[in-house]
């Protein structure tokens, strides 16, 4: 079982960074603005980061030739997914979920730059049960159910 409140300590600076770039740029803007953002603040805060890396999935541990590239990895187990739409959809959370889940990254930050306030979603996702997880504890996905 993962330890919720520490993850919700690890993922603290990179929210709050979140909102420093929102708070700078404001809302409206696409989505590679906030990007450039939210690089330039990273960098300031000293919080390690990668931008836009790619990977390969595999299928029955083979790698595939599909090629996925995620807007940040902060801390080598944040996935942070920046969008600046309307309204965030399901099909933006599974998208996060599945990075999570592919590179077995514990945490994850789902951003929507659009809205007046910054709309901020924080996920985790357990290893061992293969599930993912909402900051108060109830099980959003069970990747387990598939099976």
């Amino acid at each position: 079982m993962i330890e919720l409140s520490s993850l919700k300590q690890k993922v603290y600076d990179v929210v709050r960074a979140i909102y420093d770039v929102h708070d700078v740029l404001g809302p409206g803007l696409n989505e590679s603005c906030y990007q450039e953002g939210l690089q330039v603040e990273l960098k300031e805060k000293k919080i390690h980061f990668v931008r836009e890396m790619t990977f390969h999935p595999q299928y029955r541990g083979i790698p595939m030739e599909a090629t996925f590239r995620v807007d940040f990895i902060c801390k080598d187990d944040i996935v942070v997914e920046c969008k600046a739409v309307s309204d965030v959809t399901g099909n933006h959370r599974a998208q996060l979920f599945n990075y999570m889940r592919l590179l077995k990254k514990q945490c994850g930050i789902l951003v929507n730059f659009y809205p007046f306030s910054a709309d901020v979603e924080r996920y985790f996702y357990d290893k061992e049960t293969n599930q993912i997880i909402a900051t108060d504890g109830h099980v959003i996905y069970d990747y387990n159910r598939r099976k």
